[in-house]
């Protein structure tokens, strides 16, 4: 019997989610403002083991969105995830956080473009077709009214992007899922369960997540 312990981190989304051979069976997320990750991660993951009625031996590997996304939340995701997967001497499984992003949309026919905010009018965004096959790799693009303009099937835009991208990506084709903002652990149990039947794992030693842009700091302006 497979366990696999999923979490998510990448945005404002603070998720957690237990799966049990590929189906998600308990999941705790909260998304907020202040990015609380840091306090409310490790309670979510021994919360989701109760509820889920089984212990950290029961596990059988750790899944963990790679990015891109949120510098610090990436790094406290992916620190947990490894910890543990050290402890307990199972295998860790990354996951690209756009295709859990596109996962949540069940579409007939087009494409997925999940897209997570970057800042002003850049994006990180990707291409997927309906059963999540990757189309165009993960880039970071600023978005103008020229962004897809040669698709001509649907695009259906998801992730927390729509309100800054309706202003101008305006095509007849081009649909905004608005209900669809962030990834979240319960779209990764299929995704990780099919990725541990492959042994599909990353090294727990070396692997760092996927920034796809170097972290900026910034100094606060003196008054």
């Amino acid at each position: 019997m497979s366990y696999i312990l999923n979490i998510e981190t990448s945005t404002k989304n603070c998720s957690v989610a237990v799966a049990k051979e590929g189906k998600t069976i308990v999941c705790k997320e909260i998304a907020e403002e202040g990015y609380s990750h840091a306090e409310r991660l490790h309670v979510f993951i021994e919360e989701s083991l109760k509820e889920a009625r089984i212990t950290y031996k029961d596990l059988t590997a750790i899944a963990v969105s790679q990015g891109p996304g949120s510098y610090t939340g990436l790094r406290i995701g992916v620190s947990a995830a490894k910890g543990l997967c050290f402890a307990l001497g199972i295998p860790l499984i990354a996951v690209d956080t756009l295709q859990i992003l596109a996962a949540q949309a069940n579409i007939p026919d087009g494409l997925i473009i999940p897209m997570i905010d970057a800042r002003r009018m850049e994006v990180y965004s990707a291409i997927f077709t309906p059963d999540l096959e990757n189309k165009r790799a993960t880039a970071a693009e600023v978005i103008t009214a020229d962004s897809f303009e040669d698709f001509e099937e649907r695009l259906y835009f998801v992730g927390d992007c729509a309100e800054k991208c309706k202003t101008v990506l305006v095509k007849d084709n081009f649909i905004f899922l608005d209900e669809i903002k962030y990834p979240s652990a319960k779209e990764m149990s299929l995704l990780s369960f099919d990725k541990y039947k492959k042994s599909d794992t990353v090294d727990v030693a070396y692997f760092e997540p996927y920034y796809l842009k170097d972290f900026m700091i910034t100094t606060a302006k003196k008054v």
